[in-house]
């Protein structure tokens, strides 16, 4: 019998997290559910309920090291070994002229989008390395936002552009050890952070448009292929999106 895979989901309380965390439960993967907030992670937890895999929602707050470093050794101290981490934990910024943006807002996003994947890259390496067999799967959520920007956004795109820089540094970094890196850009997959398009976004002519939305599971669809493959095979970078939303001729 295969045994079943080591996960960890940080963002797991909502949208393509959770969708994420579902479906990897539905394969039978154990998987520890990172967030900020208990609740959330819980809700998810109960949602895999019926499912093959092991669901353990694990509070944490990406952007500190040492909540990090906890989360990475207690997939090892619960199940030996980690081989899949879904790097997904990110906010945004408000939506205001860059002259009005409280450079403390830039900082949070930056701390979370940025500082928070670049440590549970590195804790992920730290435990991918030692183990035996020797390996693992990173999958980065980039977003639609690392390849072209949105107007007002530039926290969440400066941060988003700089992900594709962590992912092709750690694809490259990990080859000696059978680490696997990608990154998966969504666009606009239902979730809270997408409400909004819904009842309409700022776009870059200066009008405001209702784009169109996908659900969460086409994603989880996609990380769940991405997994799948053989540690030596990798997708280096796939887009994912709602096909009528203007990234292709946006601007």
């Amino acid at each position: 019998m295969t045994q079943p895979l080591t996960s960890i989901v940080t963002g797991a309380g909502t949208g393509v997290g959770r969708a994420v965390a579902l479906a990897l439960l539905k394969r039978g993967d154990r998987v520890l559910l990172a967030g900020r907030r208990k609740e959330p992670l819980e809700e998810t937890a109960q949602l895999a309920e019926a499912l093959a895999g092991e669901a353990v929602p694990f509070p944490t707050d990406v952007a500190e090291e040492a909540d990090v470093a906890v989360l990475f050794d207690e997939g090892v101290k619960r199940w030996g070994r980690v081989d899949l981490l879904f790097n997904n934990a990110g906010i945004g910024a408000p939506a205001v002229p860059i002259e009005e943006l409280d450079v403390d807002d830039w900082r949070r996003v930056v701390d979370i989008n940025l500082t928070g994947m670049f440590l549970c890259i590195k804790h992920a390496f730290r435990v991918m390395k030692t183990q035996d067999p020797m390996g693992g799967r990173i999958v980065n959520n980039g977003s639609i936002s690392s390849q072209t920007p949105r107007p007002n956004s530039m926290p969440y795109t400066a941060t988003k552009h700089a992900v594709t820089g962590l992912t092709k540094s750690a694809a490259l970094d990990g080859r000696n050890y059978d680490i696997a890196c990608g990154q998966i850009d969504i666009g606009n997959a239902e979730s809270p952070m997408t409400k909004r398009m819904k009842e309409g976004v700022p776009q870059a002519n200066g009008t405001v448009a209702v784009e169109d939305v996908m659900s969460a599971n086409d994603v989880a669809d996609a990380v769940v292929y991405m997994s799948n493959l053989p540690l030596s095979a990798n997708v280096l970078t796939m887009t994912v999106m709602a096909t009528k939303i203007p990234l292709v001729g946006r601007g």
